[in-house]
């Protein structure tokens, strides 16, 4: 374990025998144990990927996210209660491609089994920034590689509960179903965008996997939201393919601020429309609490904006 962990662990171990001297000075009642629960225990790094392995595992499975909604991913710094978390997981499942930074320090003490569910897909280069050649992480924003995911998800449960396969497999078929639901509406519905106004504008580059599904090409203000920070030459370069497509709308991301978009807006004369969600889900009472919502709420807002009434 390294001297990081070691560190924080101590400190923890220090605050809860305060805790527990002080309960026990106040003559309290002990707290109970929590109740057995043997559900397959699963982690993951953002919210996405938790309720996606909640539709596949169902009721056998006990899933949380480290991240919580509306949570910015790229730069999360983990802390001890997610060391804590993953140690006691039986499975652990992460996204990959680039997207976690944090995420090999994390497992590096952590001894569960893991998967890496865009494994299998085909990765997208990011063509600009400090990140340029690496793979796009943003691979879960198409619901064709979505199904890919599932599957992956489908197998890494069934290895490890195998009690479990059938309802696992049967779980992940219907799921991607309806992903690829909305990768034919979603085809459909762009169709109806004249072809060289079929330009997706964003501040981050999230949407390669999407954009390559649908017929669209992308212009961004930066590549990934690591490096978050629109520069006068990428706004400048947004700003004249928005001149040069004539896009019924731009578009910004739920988790990052939309100011230099808005200006992309203003010097161009065209709507800014959204927000997009990629990084996170909402939660429960907000507009995409589920994984499939995100899709759908998210395609549907982009064909809004470009199919809207010329400008």
């Amino acid at each position: 374990m390294s001297n990081f962990w070691i560190r924080t662990f101590e400190r923890a171990a220090a605050a809860a025998l305060v805790s527990a001297s002080l309960t026990a000075c106040s003559g309290g009642p002990a707290a109970a144990p929590p109740a057995a629960d043997d559900r397959l225990h699963v982690v993951t790094t953002f919210t996405v990927l938790a309720d996606m392995v909640a539709e596949v595992g169902g009721a056998r499975v006990r899933v949380e996210s480290i991240t919580k909604p509306g949570a910015e991913i790229h730069g999360y710094e983990p802390t001890p209660a997610d060391l804590v978390r993953a140690q006691g997981a039986d499975l652990v499942v992460d996204n990959g491609l680039g997207l976690e930074a944090w995420f090999a320090q994390l497992l590096a003490d952590v001894d569960a089994p893991h998967v890496t569910v865009s494994d299998g897909v085909d990765p997208q280069p990011i063509t600009s920034g400090e990140a340029a050649g690496h793979p796009n992480p943003h691979a879960w924003m198409s619901p064709t590689a979505g199904q890919t995911y599932v599957a992956n998800i489908a197998d890494a449960l069934a290895s490890a509960d195998p009690e479990g396969e059938a309802l696992y497999w049967a779980n992940a078929a219907a799921y991607r179903a309806q992903l690829e639901q909305i990768a034919d509406d979603l085809a459909d519905a762009v169709a109806a965008v004249p072809e060289p106004a079929r330009l997706l504008v964003t501040c981050e580059g999230a949407f390669s996997y999407l954009a390559r599904d649908a017929g669209l090409r992308e212009a961004y203000l930066w590549p990934v939201n690591a490096e978050q920070q629109a520069t006068p030459r990428s706004t400048i370069a947004v700003v004249e393919a928005v001149r040069r497509d004539r896009p019924r709308a731009v578009f910004c991301e739920s988790t990052v601020p939309d100011v230099a978009q808005r200006q992309v807006a203003r010097e161009t004369g065209t709507p800014l429309a959204g927000p997009l969600y990629v990084d996170s889900l909402s939660g429960p009472d907000g507009p995409v609490p589920s994984y499939l919502d995100l899709l759908r709420h998210t395609t549907t807002t982009i064909v809004a904006g470009l199919t809207a009434e010329d400008r």
